[in-house]
């Protein structure tokens, strides 16, 4: 059990690392451009990447802070801003994967009919406005934190710390728990249950559903224009192969992002966390495999993480 443990932290802080690297990679790539030459489709992503290189920066001081701490050391208010921040980048993340799926399919509609004529996203004045809509609705889903009751009652602590696999930190009894939805099964209140099927519904179900249908609509479009276009391409085929390499990168990173949070969903509907001890590290790889590996697949397939850039930089 002990040899298990340690296998687990070694891949946690190894997918921490390749998340930093990654993202912060991709922050600098875009940011090599300045920011009066910023298009819409690199905002997009440099709000995904600040989203995740959050996310990853706070759920690991989460871990440093509270977990390999007493937790009787850490206030209320910390332990709750810390959830707040984990779940606004989570959140965030989420968000900027649906715009930018959005955002590729709306470029890709009629784009032979439309000509050069831009898309509404297509302006850096609604690229803001969306992204500003995408960090404010983030804040607004992370707000509950400081209200739902993250624990149960004292006697019951022990045994939720050691299904979270963190015996050691949590079995003083007040517990500052990681999973912002946990709470015994003989005190759990209303408003935990109300903010966890919101949170599933707004932040998982939703999206997963408009990235679902906005993917099948992209691959239809790709599948129509490899029939049509190819003969009056060849004059524009340096900027097509480009186009096709970023949306090849748009559905890859929308295939991995369906993947991960359609088995959170399942965890999340078909599993008690208190009859699972491996429950935390479970949460953990799904959300911050996307987290992670997202940056390289949208940064190799926009040329971000060319040998030329790095040279530049």
């Amino acid at each position: 059990m002990v040899g298990v443990a340690v296998n687990l932290l070694g891949l946690r802080v190894f997918i921490v690392c390749i998340g930093l690297v990654g993202n912060v990679f991709l922050i600098l790539a875009i940011i090599q451009t300045k920011f009066t030459r910023l298009k819409s489709f690199e905002l997009f992503l440099l709000g995904l990447a600040a989203a995740n290189l959050e996310e990853i920066l706070i759920m690991t001081a989460f871990d440093v802070v509270v977990l390999q701490t007493s937790s009787a050391a850490v206030g209320t208010w910390s332990c709750r801003s810390l959830k707040f921040l984990t779940k606004f980048g989570e959140i965030a993340s989420i968000l900027f994967t649906v715009l930018i799926s959005v955002f590729r399919q709306q470029k890709l509609r009629d784009a032979d009919k439309r000509a050069n004529h831009p898309i509404y996203l297509d302006s850096i004045r609604s690229a803001w406005m969306a992204s500003g809509a995408c960090v404010l609705f983030a804040a607004l889903l992370s707000l509950p934190v400081f209200i739902i009751v993250a624990e149960g009652p004292a006697g019951n602590a022990t045994g939720n710390a050691t299904a979270m696999g963190n015996a050691t930190a949590m079995g003083n009894g007040s517990g500052c728990l990681p999973d912002f939805f946990q709470c015994s099964e003989d005190h759990c209140p209303a408003i935990n249950g109300v903010y966890k099927y919101l949170f599933l519904l707004l932040c998982n179900m939703l999206p997963l559903a408009v990235v679902t249908v906005t993917g099948c609509l992209i691959i239809a479009v790709l599948l129509g224009h490899r029939s049509k276009v190819r003969p009056a391409s060849i004059g524009r085929r340096g900027r097509g192969s480009s186009l096709h390499r970023s949306t090849v990168a748009v559905l890859a990173a929308m295939g991995l992002f369906q993947l991960d949070w359609t088995l959170y969903l399942i965890l999340q509907l078909t599993i008690i966390p208190t009859d699972w001890n491996f429950w935390a590290e479970a949460e953990f790889l799904i959300s911050f495999s996307y987290t992670s590996i997202s940056p390289y697949v949208y940064g190799m397939g926009n040329n971000l993480f060319s040998l030329r850039n790095f040279r530049k930089k």
